[in-house]
């Protein structure tokens, strides 16, 4: 027999190779050894992908906008559902009930705004007509004070009947959203029910079980807390704004009630852009007077509910910079409409939150905050600390 222990195996193609050559290098040695990348093409790749994602939302909105409607609904709802399973009842059952009040709302709601904006819409030619016939005796008092103004020109630049186009067509929009009830109300069962587990799969998810379920706890605290004041503040408004325009004999005070509250997510522009086609319609309606009314009236309820009520029952100061939520407002009206315009400030609200929330990013949630925000939240960065952190100039002795 032949002794196979002493055979002498053919020497391999790797052991002819030099040591340092003999096995490829790595793949990440290779990609360490590229040459990095400049900031001007990080930047290029970036606006790119970010127009990619953008005109992919657009093209999408059909489906995107009934589950940003849904996810709004949810985070509202979460609330109510887990207070229910406080108190002993099963998930399901609470689940079900909370949809089934939300349904319940939504199509009484549905039906009423049907009706109301019909009989809106076939008024607007008429306070269109009204508005014409003052804004040329205008025209004409201005010509009589040696301004030259053509009643054409005036109008062209000067059309206070579009606030109440505007108000039609995002209500419109609105109702046009909520016919899609059963894909709402079907996504939002689903992310009730998800919602308990959750919290379970991003300890899992996470390396750091622990700091990932106090960082998604405040995270959800925060929000939950947010939409829940701010809900209760909205209403609270446009059921204050129904009572008082009814009062002093406004058509369709349902509908500016509803505007109301819709709109007092948006803070500070918000109050401001409800206000608009009620006062107008006062002024059709009866006179300047009236309008003054209408217009004291609402100045004292957002002041009333926006400056004491609110940040008492918010506590924590909870505020967005005005450039942002005009930014908001144009970015998401012409992506989705008149649903993104509504959406638009709770939805840079949440991102803001999840931002600050997050050591990394919290500088990028401290730009999007308000001034009076950044001063209550961070009262250990006073402005005098940042006055004499500022170099100045010394004078010659």
């Amino acid at each position: 027999m032949k002794n196979h222990c002493h055979e002498r195996k053919a020497p391999s193609r790797w052991s002819k190779m030099k040591p340092e050559t003999a096995m490829p290098e790595p793949l990440t040695t290779v990609i360490g050894n590229r040459k990095p990348i400049s900031p001007g093409t990080q930047f290029l790749f970036f606006a790119a992908a970010l127009v990619i994602v953008v005109a992919g939302m657009r093209a999408a909105q059909q489906i995107l906008v009934p589950l940003l409607v849904a996810s709004f609904l949810a985070l509202i709802s979460a609330s109510p559902v887990f207070w229910l399973q406080h108190k002993r009842l099963p998930g399901p059952l609470a689940v079900f009930l909370v949809v089934l009040g939300f349904l319940s709302i939504g199509v009484g709601f549905g039906t009423w705004l049907g009706t109301s904006l019909q009989d809106f819409s076939a008024a607007i030619p008429r306070y269109q007509k009204a508005l014409a016939e003052d804004i040329a005796q205008i025209q004409q008092w201005l010509s009589r004070m040696g301004v030259p103004l053509s009643e054409k020109t005036f109008v062209q630049y000067v059309d206070p009947g579009a606030s109440m186009q505007l108000v039609a067509n995002m209500l419109t929009g609105l109702g046009a959203i909520l016919t899609n009830t059963f894909l709402i109300g079907l996504t939002v069962i689903f992310m009730l029910l998800e919602a308990s587990s959750f919290q379970k799969k991003a300890r899992v998810a996470f390396g750091n079980p622990q700091g990932a379920s106090k960082q998604f706890g405040q995270f959800t605290t925060a929000i939950n807390h947010y939409l829940g004041i701010k809900t209760l503040v909205s209403l609270a408004t446009g059921i204050s704004v129904t009572f008082w325009v009814w009062l002093l004999g406004i058509d369709f005070p349902l509908i500016w009630g509803l505007l109301a509250f819709l709109l007092n997510y948006i803070p500070n522009l918000g109050s401001i852009i409800a206000a608009i086609p009620a006062v107008l319609l006062a002024y059709i309606q009866y006179d300047p007077g009236r309008m003054l009314l209408v217009a004291f009236g609402y100045l004292v309820i957002n002041v009333v509910f926006g400056n004491f009520i609110e940040p008492r029952m918010m506590g924590r100061k909870l505020g967005l910079s005005t450039l942002v939520v005009f930014l908001s407002l144009v970015f998401w009206g012409w992506l989705w409409g008149p649903v993104g315009m509504l959406l638009s400030v709770p939805m840079t609200m949440i991102v803001k939150i999840a931002l600050e929330n997050n050591e990394s990013t919290q500088w990028l949630g401290i730009f999007l905050d308000s001034e009076s925000g950044v001063s209550k939240n961070y009262p250990s960065i006073s402005d005098t600390q940042l006055t004499q952190s500022t170099p100045t100039k010394s004078t010659p002795s």
